[in-house]
């Protein structure tokens, strides 16, 4: 499928004769109000997530660098170090970088309580900084509650949403004459069916790592129509719903799943499944490139990408998200800002789609019928995501301590791979997590 994109900052620079006659890029002359070029000669330090999402960033870093004159230093590191180093230096005042990477899932309460991120919401308005295709109404409504604080202030801008499906192999469920599950009845029965341990044949794979794994957890706990913490700030996480959720997922990862799954992460789980000896693998759409690359996969045409079934109570695609935020200390706010609008843009955010590194929460990116032609991965991942964003739901609480939150229900569900009864470990994990949460709050 060819990229209709044309690799140079021409492909960015408004106002050029091409690109304002070029409605597929929904860039409008206009924008050369903006004066890119009026911070030539800055460095800014920016820290990035290492995932597909950032790799897309750091390919086309170039671009921004000749569009603005500005030099960037970005720096992508693992998910778990990267949210241990910002907070580190965040707490300290004297952060490193001027731009941060943040999982709006993870970080977003603990970012509003520290005063970490510089208010841009004037820099929104300012159509010397801003191009004014760039408005609130273009984002995704998750995406603007995610970016802005409690009192409605914008202090980031949205720039990736994930929602998470079933990778399936349509050729192994085809051998044994499976079709895709509409339930988790289905779903359980079908990765039972699938699974063939004397030819290393495995019919589901997930996150088992302690942290790594609560997501799959609470993903599942959406279709049992509950979520971990209630309307009234109460955990809910040693209910009926929460244990059979536990007990589904027990059941998947120790019946179902490949030798060693507890230590499994995406990485781990994405490798297993393009050996082509996994039946399904769930998790987050953005992590479906290699999928369809032949130097990577051996599964290249045969998969299918499936909405997430029908829980017993509700249907609901678990939905994660990050975003790019200009840090309070920094001293080049408005350079920074800069680059978060270029990394969010519509150009990179069509690249993004189109690289099936992750899903923009610009809308006029997903509407746009000249982008959706040039998106590489099969039609079924386009659908996936647009049917997942209808049954969208956030699977991780929006708390302070969402990391310790994952960290201690995480070494709960890893005992239970290794066979531990789900209701002890939920109790015990609620035990233990319940004094955090108030402390947060307090």
């Amino acid at each position: 499928m060819p990229s209709f994109f044309n690799p140079t900052r021409r492909g960015f620079l408004a106002g050029t004769a091409a690109l304002g006659a070029s409605s597929m890029l929904g860039m409008r002359p206009a924008s050369a109000a903006v004066d890119w070029k009026r911070f030539t000669g800055t460095t800014l330090e920016v820290n990035l997530v290492k995932s597909p999402r950032s790799e897309i960033l750091l390919k086309y870093l170039p671009e921004f660098e000749e569009l603005t004159g500005i030099k960037v230093n970005a720096e992508a590191t693992p998910e778990q170090q990267q949210r241990q180093k910002t907070t580190i230096e965040l707490s300290s005042g004297k952060p490193s970088f001027d731009v941060v990477h943040m999982s709006y899932h993870v970080q977003k309460r603990q970012f509003e309580k520290g005063g970490w991120l510089a208010d841009i919401s004037g820099f929104l308005k300012d159509a010397s900084l801003t191009d004014p295709s760039l408005v609130e109404s273009d984002f995704a409504e998750a995406g603007l509650a995610f970016a802005k604080d409690g009192d409605g202030v914008l202090r980031s801008l949205p720039f990736s949403v994930d929602y998470w499906i079933i990778y399936w192999n349509k050729a192994l469920f085809e051998k044994k004459g499976l079709a895709y599950p509409t339930s988790f009845d289905e779903l359980a029965s079908a990765a039972e069916a699938l699974t063939d341990p004397s030819t290393n044949t495995y019919g589901f794979v997930a996150r088992g790592l302690k942290n790594a794994n609560t997501p799959v957890w609470t993903s599942l706990l959406l279709g049992y129509g509950s979520s971990p913490l209630g309307p009234d700030g109460k955990l809910r996480t040693t209910s009926p719903e929460a244990i059979d959720a536990a007990k589904l997922y027990q059941k998947l990862m120790t019946k179902t799943a490949p030798p060693g799954v507890s230590g499994f992460n995406w990485a781990e789980a994405q490798s297993a499944f393009l050996q082509g000896k996994i039946g399904m693998w769930l998790d987050g759409v953005g992590f479906a490139p290699p999928i369809e690359n032949p130097e990577k996969s051996r599964v290249v045409g045969q998969v299918g990408y499936g909405i997430m079934p029908k829980g017993p109570k509700a249907q609901a695609a678990g939905t994660f998200g990050d975003g790019l935020g200009v840090v309070a200390a920094s001293q080049k706010k408005e350079a920074a800002y800069l680059f978060c609008q270029w990394a969010i843009s519509h150009e990179m955010g069509a690249r993004l789609l189109q690289a099936g590194a992750g899903v923009p929460f610009r809308q006029s990116v997903l509407e746009d019928a000249k982008v959706r032609e040039g998106v590489k991965m099969p039609g079924a991942w386009l659908d996936a995501v647009v049917g997942s964003g209808k049954i969208s739901q956030l699977a991780l609480p929006v708390i302070i301590p969402v990391t310790e939150f994952r960290d201690i229900y995480g070494v709960g569900l890893t005992n239970m791979i290794g066979g531990a009864d789900p209701e002890t470990e939920l109790k015990a994990a609620t035990a233990q997590f319940e004094p955090v949460l108030a402390k947060s709050e307090g």
